[in-house]
């Protein structure tokens, strides 16, 4: 069964830096595109980032573009996103997604930035 799994989320100062990790199981992602996506409840999910399954290109919505770095390791079958700088508005759940002939979306991790 094809499941994704977030890990790495919390609860981290304005400024700080988190580690989001992505691992998938049941399918290899080396032909997939992966995303990450966030929500906030209420509110539809914004694709946040994005890498081919060739490792390049690599896009960003404008918001995160200097602070945030997506990577991936098909070797471990995981993808991660490398949060610096953060600020309270990236407060969110944050969603990894691959893409390829079928989409698949992980559970969610909760992103608390605050004071």
């Amino acid at each position: 069964q094809p499941h994704l799994v977030e890990s790495g989320g919390g609860l981290v100062q304005p400024g700080g830096s988190l580690r989001l990790s992505c691992v998938a199981s049941g399918f290899t992602i080396s032909t997939y595109d992966m995303y990450w996506y966030r929500q906030v409840p209420g509110k539809e999910r914004e694709m946040v980032a994005f890498i081919s399954k060739h490792g390049a290109p690599k896009r960003y919505i404008d918001d995160v573009r200097d602070r945030f770095t997506i990577s991936r390791d098909n070797a471990k079958n995981m993808a991660f996103l490398q949060m610096n700088r953060l600020k309270v508005d990236d407060t969110d759940v944050y969603f990894c997604r691959a893409e390829s002939s079928s989409v698949y979306w992980g559970q969610g991790t909760q992103v608390t930035v605050a004071t």
